[in-house]
């Protein structure tokens, strides 16, 4: 039964944390954006997300986003800096057409900070990519 599964591999879609400018608050705020770079339309995409270390384990938090439509993005949440010192998983999965797919993206300890930026798909911004 196990070898009847297909699981398709996850393509164009990306999870991105992005240093930007807060005009509320005045401050750089980090947050974590999923990105739909491909020509179709995702539906019922959760995100569940955690922050871990051999010590610490975040509580986690959970985001369901109806329909994410092609060649866009959403925001998934702000995150602290302190997060930044632990691993952060983002586990997705969604439904393109009638086949569902899953992948986590792990962002590893300290690689999120403002050295590594770099330009993110379809955003006017830079960040910290995934793909």
């Amino acid at each position: 039964m196990k070898k009847d599964i297909e699981i398709p591999k996850v393509e164009g879609v990306y999870v991105a944390i992005v240093n930007e400018y807060n005009d509320i608050y005045k401050t750089q705020d980090w947050n974590a954006y999923i990105i739909n770079d491909k020509d179709i339309d995702l539906e019922m995409v959760l995100i569940v997300t955690t922050g871990y270390s051999e010590e610490k384990i975040t509580s986690t938090f959970r985001k369901k986003l109806d329909t994410l439509p092609k060649k866009s993005y959403a925001k998934i949440e702000l995150m602290q800096e302190e997060l930044f010192a632990l691993n952060n998983t983002f586990k997705v999965s969604f439904f393109e057409g009638n086949s569902m797919f899953d992948k986590t993206y792990l962002f590893r300890k300290n690689t999120i900070n403002l050295k590594a930026l770099q330009p993110i798909p379809l955003m006017e911004a830079r960040g910290v990519l995934v793909k």
